[in-house]
């Protein structure tokens, strides 16, 4: 049995692109684990989006993000992209890269193109070639984001999200436990063998019982 890890993050969530390491460093090498990346939309449509200018915004990269990027050793920058993009149809896409076997390849690329490349992941002539990067056919995809294929099962997911009663990103839900915020390598594989752990004694008691003639 695969030990299921849900992770709740927004594109344009600098924390989010952070957690992809330490979650990779924990997980590796572990075939029985399963990934699946969540949506969460932090300014939904049409809701204003950051702007990289303000100073309130200058002052959290200063002082949060970019000390904790230097530390981690992962090259991080600020977009310049103003206002920053609404995530909804990256999303959309993020619903059509999974179908096609490739969701966490694309959940990387585009986090990847918005915080190292400064790229307008809001735009669908972005978002086209950056799924072709990665393999997916541009014309599908792109047919796709104009159709709105895709916005019924995003959706659903971001349904999933409220259910799951999310409020801020990154968010991991390992087997049973919730992690809400950044967290270590260390704390990542711990409560990895704390749930498979879990999972094993939860398969020896399934279908245990007394009988009449004894146990």
């Amino acid at each position: 049995m695969s030990l299921k890890i849900k992770v709740y993050s927004d594109y344009v969530c600098p924390f989010c692109f952070l957690a992809e390491k330490p979650l990779e460093e924990a997980i590796k090498g572990q075939n029985d684990i399963e990934v699946e990346w969540m949506p969460f939309e932090l300014r939904p449509y049409p809701n204003e989006t950051l702007r990289p200018e303000e100073d309130y915004l200058q002052n959290t990269w200063k002082h949060s993000v970019y000390p904790m990027a230097e530390q981690m050793g992962i090259p991080i920058t600020l977009p310049n992209v103003s206002p920053q993009p609404h995530t909804h149809l990256a999303f959309e896409g993020y619903q059509y890269a999974k179908e096609q076997g490739k969701g966490n390849e694309y959940n990387d690329r585009m986090l990847r193109a918005f915080f190292q490349e400064e790229q307008n992941i809001g735009d669908v002539d972005v978002l086209t070639k950056l799924a072709g990067e990665i393999g997916l056919d541009e014309t599908e995809y792109r047919a796709a984001l104009e159709k709105r294929t895709y916005k019924e099962a995003h959706q659903k997911a971001l349904k999933e999200t409220f259910n799951e009663a999310i409020t801020a990103v990154p968010t991991f839900i390992i087997g049973s436990t919730k992690l809400t915020g950044m967290r270590s390598k260390e704390t990542l594989e711990q409560v990895i063998e704390d749930e498979k752990k879990k999972q094993k004694i939860s398969l020896l008691m399934d279908g245990m019982s007394c009988g009449i003639d004894g146990c």
